[in-house]
């Protein structure tokens, strides 16, 4: 039994997304799903929300197997194994597997490895390394039962990310409205099918080979990769309403996500508010943002001992209106229903 892996995923950065899966995990765990992040942004800017310096420090120095997602991985490119996941316990039923910086170093393995996987023979070693994110959060997800895998990547198509990918079931793709994330997200489309389509190769040729035989317990992610709609960052609102330079990029958005997402051919032009891909526009909550980093803490967690009165109260409670309704759609959208209730676990 494998967990559900959900990967926010755009080749542009600056669109929200790392406060976005804060705060998603944060509202999931509040539905009494169990959750386990999963850093694998080599700027570790994730794992920068939820600890703080000194903690990070803490768990960077003990280079101790399994401490951080690069430290599970490491022994891969020498003569060892996957290393047991190490997780921080944030919160009831929150738990996070801590980014590092020293990821980027695994790209050299992963690259190295990915013509190999398409070789005849001496397959599981290239099959091993390249699902080998995919093992790690498995394993971490198994230790605490969870229900969900939320994953953070860096904005960038290089070989971490297409390992990420190829361990992903679904993914969803957080935007600015403006022409650079339009043209990331032409780019990201065709990406991910590619990457799908030479995934599927490589699980081909393992099948179909010998060594296969050697190791019958050895399961592979499926690379599923299946997009579930986008999220749009609201920028300037006036009256209510979108700014026009606003307008002119969000209203864009569904008919270039259906083309090079989805490769479907738009039938008409949709607005946003009608899509049923968009999952959610994203609200500015302005001055609650520095007063959550400073308290450590999801903005519509906020009290009045933190300084969230009068307007700031208000904001709050929309934010955790907002999460909710957000939290939910996504959860029916990959079968993983809310619902208030407790596990147990050794």
């Amino acid at each position: 039994m494998t967990s559900p892996v959900l990967t926010f995923f755009n080749n542009k950065g600056g669109v929200g997304k790392t406060s976005l899966i804060y705060h998603l995990a944060w509202m999931f765990a509040s539905l009494r799903k169990r959750v386990v992040i999963i850093d694998l942004d080599p700027q570790a800017n994730l794992t920068a929300a939820f600890l703080d310096e000194d903690n990070i420090e803490a768990i960077w120095d003990q280079r101790g197997l399994g401490s951080t997602i690069y430290q599970c991985v490491k022994p891969l490119t020498g003569v060892g194994d996957i290393a047991e996941p190490v997780l921080q316990n944030i919160a009831t039923d929150l738990f996070l597997l801590p980014g590092d910086v020293n990821l980027s170093g695994y790209e050299d393995a992963l690259s190295a490895e990915w013509p190999n996987s398409m070789g005849d023979n001496n397959l599981y070693r290239p099959m091993r390394i390249l699902s080998s994110f995919w093992q790690v959060m498995q394993m971490a997800a198994r230790k605490v039962q969870a229900d969900i895998i939320l994953v953070d990547i860096g904005p960038n198509l290089g070989a971490i990310n297409r390992s990420v990918l190829v361990a992903t079931d679904y993914v969803t793709i957080p935007l600015g409205a403006d022409l650079f994330s339009l043209q990331g997200l032409k780019n990201l489309g065709p990406t991910l099918r590619s990457w799908k389509n030479l995934w599927q190769k490589r699980l081909d040729n393992w099948n179909a080979s010998t060594e296969k035989i050697g190791y019958p317990d050895f399961k592979l992610p499926q690379g599923k990769m299946l997009p579930i709609g986008y999220l749009c960052q609201q920028h300037g609102v006036r009256l209510d309403r979108p700014v026009k330079a606003y307008d002119k990029w969000v209203q864009r958005i569904p008919n270039v996500y259906r083309e090079y997402v989805l490769n479907e051919i738009p039938q008409k032009a949709l607005r946003q508010e009608d899509d049923p891909y968009c999952l959610a526009t994203i609200k500015h909550y302005r001055s609650l943002i520095p007063m959550a980093q400073e308290h450590r803490k999801p903005i519509f967690n906020l009290t009045s001992a933190d300084g969230a009165i009068g307007s700031h109260a208000n904001a709050v409670q929309d934010a955790k209106r907002d999460f909710r309704l957000l939290a939910e759609k996504i959860a029916g959208k990959i079968d993983v229903q809310p619902g208030f209730y407790l596990k147990s676990f050794a």
